[in-house]
């Protein structure tokens, strides 16, 4: 419990801002405001105490104008964030933080959602391992059910405009198709280390392959090689947007990666440089692009608009995936668990 004192509203601790306002458990925020910095005391300067929704909030940094903390792995889904400093209470600000929906999964890409808000995500495993299950499938209530089981390393997602899904496998460079029901077959081979997917408005479906070639495969399932870009260490990572771009990340060892552009005709450009290890890739109906990375150190969920400004909307680390839910429910996906936040975001999907 923090005990409150009485004390001139002048020197009371004002919040102003939350930047970002979203965050997982465990993710550090910034706090924007008045009074935030050490007060003095017979003991000693004293650093403010923070709270979001009643639970201790640590202080890793305080200024005058300026404080860091670290949300509670205990807070509520949309809890208020409050400051104690001299004696007093601040204002009180609400912050997004997410919930978990599942765990004991082994996400290495983005999940998928479908029309009903399922979520479907993989066990990957380790290079080579065999793992119990492949891909679950999450219902909006956080049931899980197995889907896929016998794929080794799955690894990329992605859904057709007739609810198949669609899961790569980084081991032996296939594709498989599954049905709703979870009835799979081989939909392509011969992929390389087949990892991020991606469907456009005429249902072509393109496979990238991370030693550097992005594959084009038609509706007859006739392959083409589409664009080539730098290798990646990890993963490509693909979303097309409104303009019919795809978006494509995949960290190397830089701290100063880039997100690229590939034109219809498969003309490759940087769109934006200067994330730290891009992953999970998203889009809305504007063209913003939301990428899993870190931004001048801070790690979360990146936004960049149309003309290439980049912020923080989501505080969080060990993210590799995101994908937009009906309603504007952002999914996360972790290394082990999936989560769920309202960001009110509406995620781009082909009509």
């Amino acid at each position: 419990m923090v005990r409150i004192l009485r004390t001139e509203a002048s020197t009371a601790p004002r919040i102003e801002a939350v930047l970002p306002n979203a965050a997982l458990p465990g993710g550090e925020i910034e706090v924007r405001g008045a009074n935030l910095g050490p007060s003095a005391s017979p003991q000693g300067s004293r650093i403010p105490l923070s709270a979001i929704g009643g639970n201790t909030a640590p202080v890793l940094l305080s200024r005058s104008e300026r404080l860091v903390v670290r949300v509670p792995e205990t807070a509520a889904s949309s809890p208020r964030l409050e400051v104690y400093s001299n004696g007093a209470r601040s204002n009180q600000v609400e912050v997004q933080v997410a919930r978990m929906l599942a765990e004991n999964v082994h996400a290495v890409a983005s999940p998928v959602v479908n029309d009903a808000g399922e979520v479907y995500v993989t066990f990957s495993g380790q290079r080579g391992q065999q793992t119990p299950v492949s891909v679950f499938k999450i219902a909006p209530n956080g049931e899980m059910r197995v889907l896929l089981s016998g794929l080794v390393n799955a690894t990329g997602l992605a859904l057709d405009a007739y609810g198949y899904l669609y899961v790569s496998s980084r081991h032996d460079g296939t594709v498989h198709r599954v049905s709703p029901e979870g009835a799979a077959a081989i939909y392509a081979e011969g992929m390389g280390v087949a990892t991020g997917l991606a469907f456009d408005v005429d249902q072509n479906l393109y496979v990238g392959d991370r030693s550097g070639t992005i594959f084009k495969i038609a509706r007859d399932r006739q392959t083409f090689v589409f664009a080539t870009l730098e290798p990646s260490v990890a993963a490509y990572h693909m979303a097309f947007g409104p303009d019919g771009g795809l978006f494509v990340t995949g960290p190397t060892t830089s701290s100063y990666d880039a997100i690229h552009r590939i034109d219809p005709d498969g003309s490759t450009a940087m769109y934006y440089r200067g994330l730290g290890r891009p992953q999970g890739i998203a889009v809305d109906y504007a063209g913003n692009l939301y990428v899993a990375a870190s931004l001048r150190g801070r790690r979360g969920i990146v936004r960049v608009t149309p003309d290439k400004k980049a912020e923080l909307v989501l505080a969080g680390s060990g993210i590799v995936g995101l994908a937009f839910a009906p309603g504007g429910t952002a999914i996360l996906a972790t290394g082990n668990a999936i989560y769920h936040v309202e960001l009110g975001i509406a995620g781009y999907q082909f009509a």
